[in-house]
């Protein structure tokens, strides 16, 4: 995140850049990406937002990876300051249903993972302590994860409709979301166009348009889509691998 920092105030002089850590440090806002509970991590980036008097008149926000459906959570949740426009870049906003290539440098902590998200992705104490459990999403379980996701059911208004959490996403300028083309690390990789599994297997997928979250536009989706909002991007390469002059045609102009 410092190098894209860099690289944003190197490319639009005099841009005010806020980089959210979660934690004291960077070793601690990496085990938080881990095991801190996302209600809890958003509840954090939304006042590091709301303190900030340089973010008063609003602000764009992009997401990479998880972040992507986490920032997706800040503006449906904490309006003010105002989101104008989301870049999720690769973010899983229906969910994944696998860890293919799980990210972080201990592969003890990624197989430990696996396993538990096997063993029990929907019991309350793997929900509360394992940030990859709270947007696990079982196509071939959606009774469990609706009833008992703390986290993505909530925000995809899988238990009923939060007016609220529909006003603010819709009050956005743009919500772009990037797809890699090749990705393997996403399980599926449509999810970071918010598309997913059909339900109750996990081989076909279908785009956003074919899920009753956008037909019956429960979060407001299709009106946003209706409107031009929804901005649909795809770049070749693995998960979040991209180049800088793709970045710089592509990504800048929603932040200028």
């Amino acid at each position: 995140m410092g190098y894209i920092k860099k690289i944003v105030e190197n490319k639009i002089p005099g841009i005010y850049v806020l980089s959210l850590k979660i934690g004291s440090n960077l070793i601690q806002d990496m085990e938080n990406s881990f095991f801190m509970n996302v209600n809890d991590q958003v509840r954090e980036v939304c006042s590091q937002l709301a303190k900030d008097p340089r973010l008063k008149g609003g602000y764009n926000a992009m997401g990479f990876s998880q972040g992507g459906q986490f920032l997706r959570a800040v503006a449906q949740r904490c309006p003010s300051p105002p989101m104008l426009n989301l870049i999720s870049v690769g973010g899983q906003h229906q969910g994944v249903y696998g860890l293919p290539r799980c990210p972080g440098e201990s592969s003890h902590i990624c197989d430990w993972i696996r396993k538990t998200l096997d063993l029990g992705a929907y019991t309350q104490a793997v929900q509360e302590h394992l940030v990859q459990a709270e947007y696990w999403h079982d196509p071939l379980k959606e009774e469990d994860y609706r009833k008992n996701s703390i986290f993505l059911a909530d925000i995809n208004q899988e238990r009923g409709i939060n007016e609220t959490y529909k006003k603010n996403l819709m009050a956005l300028k743009k919500f772009v979301m990037v797809k890699f083309l090749n990705d393997t690390m996403v399980d599926p990789p449509i999810s970071e166009w918010f598309g997913f599994y059909k339900s109750g297997q996990a081989k076909e997928t279908i785009p956003l348009k074919e899920t009753s979250l956008y037909i019956e536009d429960r979060l407001g989706l299709q009106e946003m889509d209706k409107a031009g909002k929804l901005v649909f991007l795809g770049v070749k390469g693995d998960h979040l691998h991209f180049s800088e002059e793709w970045f710089y045609t592509t990504i800048l102009p929603f932040l200028q």
